[in-house]
């Protein structure tokens, strides 16, 4: 819809690879004038990792570089746009709205790294757990609204009854509203971290890791936890060589006790699905205790 669709429609050109290829990625870029592209986090990564000291021929051309599906680590924004010499604008979609539903504007509008942006033709309100409408900076429940959203799952009558709230869709989402409307995501709601009560956001120990100059992918997730009832865990993808403890130290200096990571796996790969989206539960499932 927002890559393909939106293009046609405006009488735009879709440039489509048969697949992913780092190596020839801005090559084709060069050969058929692209202006932007839109993808996931993980290639804006990898793109990254192959960059030289100069802009790549193929970039000059970029009027915005957009990423969306997965959570943009503001790191990594500010890396990508200063090695591609264009603006990286995080936007936030889903299946039920037809995707988008957020996006941050093209300068000289403000974009701000860690926010999806200002809804595009989409109500975009945060609610409590009693469904109440939350003022600004207040977290909560992302709900939307709009002729874009479905009505209702087909079949369905148990995911009907808890997705939708006043005609109100669920997103699932725990975020909150800025003072200037930007949203900003925390979690997955199923995938908030409940160590004792304490209810921890796995995206901002993602952050704080993805700063650390050795790691290039970052991911937190909830383990089993006989006292806590869940303890903070971690898995990395590094760049340069550095161990656990250099890892944990450099958390302890960045976070409060309750939300640093108790442990912390150095690994080649993050389990992702086949969108690049990481599932939280699936990285806790390959590397949390087993049995």
């Amino acid at each position: 819809m927002a890559s393909t669709l939106a293009t046609l429609t405006t009488g735009g050109t879709v440039v489509v690879p048969s697949k992913f290829n780092p190596l020839s990625f801005w090559r084709i870029a060069k050969d058929t004038g692209t202006t932007w592209y839109s993808a996931v986090p993980t290639i804006h990564q990898i793109l990254l990792s192959r960059k030289s000291s100069e802009r790549p021929a193929g970039a000059e051309r970029l009027r915005f570089i957009r990423s969306c599906s997965a959570s943009l680590a503001p790191q990594l924004m500010e890396e990508t746009e200063a090695a591609f010499g264009a603006p990286v604008l995080e936007a936030y979609g889903m299946t039920e709205a037809a995707h988008q539903m957020a996006s941050n504007p093209l300068p000289p509008t403000a974009r701000k790294p860690g926010s999806v942006g200002r809804g595009t033709d989409v109500q975009i309100s945060i609610m409590d757990a009693a469904g109440t409408h939350q003022p600004a900076e207040a977290r909560g429940e992302v709900v939307i609204k709009g002729p874009n959203v479905i009505t209702g799952y087909e079949n369905n009558p148990d995911a009907n009854a808890t997705s939708f709230v006043d005609g109100w869709f669920r997103t699932g989402d725990q975020g909150y509203l800025d003072a200037d409307g930007y949203l900003h995501l925390v979690a997955r709601i199923k995938e908030l971290i409940n160590r004792g009560g304490e209810k921890i956001s796995p995206r901002e120990i993602d952050e704080v890791l993805l700063t650390h100059p050795a790691v290039a992918e970052a991911v937190c997730f909830g383990v089993t936890h006989p006292t806590w009832g869940e303890e903070v865990a971690a898995a990395v993808v590094v760049q340069q060589p550095t161990t656990e403890a250099d890892l944990l130290a450099f958390c302890k200096e960045r976070l409060a006790e309750f939300k640093r990571p108790k442990q912390i796996h150095i690994t080649h790969a993050i389990p992702r699905t086949a969108t690049g989206k990481i599932q939280r539960r699936v990285v806790a499932e390959a590397f949390g205790p087993k049995g």
